[in-house]
């Protein structure tokens, strides 16, 4: 039961570099992890970023490692989607989730299932 408020959506250029920030509110004492995720048209909604909050554990998309950086600030239950070197087909709606630690045995953690609650989305369009 969190409560996610996003920022930093836009329109850039291929190239170009773009932040995304996402606040957690509300019952936070359960919340152990989160990420961005994203959704094309046409396409399903896609694991892109995570991280745990208790221990130095990420998780990053073949398609944007290398280029996008997830990071986190614990005091301000906050985290942040550092985007370098965007291209076309990064454009979508991105989606920040928060869930607790729980147990993922039967999938990755980083999976959709694993996370409980989401923010509205932000819409992230790269020209070429």
């Amino acid at each position: 039961q969190v409560q996610l408020v996003e920022s930093g959506g836009g329109l850039v250029q291929a190239g170009d570099s773009l932040r995304l920030s996402c606040t957690a509110s509300g019952r936070t004492f359960s919340t152990n992890k989160m990420g961005w995720f994203r959704q094309a048209p046409g396409k399903e909604r896609e694991s892109v970023a995570a991280i745990w909050f208790s221990v130095d554990t990420t998780y990053y998309a073949d398609s944007v490692k290398g280029r996008f950086t997830i990071s986190r600030d614990n005091a301000k239950n906050t985290v942040y989607l550092q985007m370098n070197s965007l291209r076309p087909e990064d454009t979508a709606v991105y989606y920040c989730a928060a869930g607790p630690a729980g147990r993922f045995a039967s999938s990755p953690w980083y999976k959709r299932e694993n996370f409980d609650s989401w923010g509205q989305g932000t819409q992230v369009t790269v020209s070429s």
